[in-house]
């Protein structure tokens, strides 16, 4: 019985050992790679501005502080679209009613520490809002209009391009031929050549100008003229990260 079964186990170690060898004879040799990132950079100036602005009030009642930060608010936005500025450009970003208590007294060296129970003794208001000026030419007459209607807070100014497909179009070119000089030059010192990319990513960076920035202007009278801004320009870069297939040359 025993003799009956070895041919049946032979066949089987032959069957896998056949199906091994093809599978080897099937697989492709490796692909050859590099990967190489090229960057590309254009400028342009911006035609939309950033302002963050904002009314603080305080008072003895949360409600009177309320009523008088709604008032300064309401003020603002008229000036706001008195100048132009639609109220789509106009989205309220922070609300903060926040009581205000009493201070410890100041430590006195040789005198008994007491136990100190804060007390309020008001409340502060704060309403936040965040502005976009598409009109840059208006941009310095508004922010003295700003001043004027009440707004006691400016958090800063920033600028970009409003569509910048272009610009990014332009920069993208750029890096794909940075990259492909990149991996030209260093399959040359390799004896190989460049072939088609086998994959392409690229990031999008923007570089604007650092924003002046405003603290709190509480008792600040408007001034006197239009405040004066410059825009500067705006860099847009675009990075690319391409693999491509190598080549022995012909």
């Amino acid at each position: 019985m025993r003799s009956l079964h070895r041919p049946t186990v032979l066949s089987a170690v032959l069957l896998v050992i056949g199906s091994v060898s093809v599978k080897a004879d099937d697989e492709k040799p490796e692909r050859r790679t590099i990967s190489v990132s090229g960057e590309g950079k254009m400028s342009g100036a911006p035609n939309v501005a950033s302002i963050n602005a904002g009314v603080v009030t305080q008072a003895k009642t949360a409600r009177e502080a309320l009523s008088a930060n709604n008032e300064k608010m309401a003020a603002l936005q008229g000036v706001l679209k008195e100048r132009g500025v639609a109220a789509k450009d106009v989205q309220t970003t922070n609300i903060s009613v926040q009581p205000q208590y009493t201070q410890p007294p100041p430590f006195q060296p040789g005198q008994p520490q007491r136990e100190f129970v804060p007390q309020i003794v008001g409340y502060q208001v704060q309403n936040t809002v965040h502005i976009k000026v598409r009109d840059l030419a208006k941009l310095g007459v508004i922010l003295d209009a700003v001043v004027e209607s009440g707004a006691n807070q400016m958090h800063g100014i920033s600028f970009h391009i409003d569509q910048p497909g272009s610009l990014l179009d332009s920069a993208r070119k750029h890096a794909m031929a940075d990259a492909k000089k990149k991996a030209e030059l260093m399959a040359g010192e390799a004896g190989v050549v460049v072939g088609p990319p086998i994959s392409i990513r690229d990031e999008v960076a923007s570089f604007p100008q650092p924003p002046p920035m405003f603290g709190a202007m509480r008792g600040m009278a408007a001034a006197p003229s239009a405040v004066p801004v410059a825009t500067g320009e705006q860099e847009l870069s675009v990075t690319v990260h391409v693999v491509y297939e190598l080549k022995l040359p012909k």
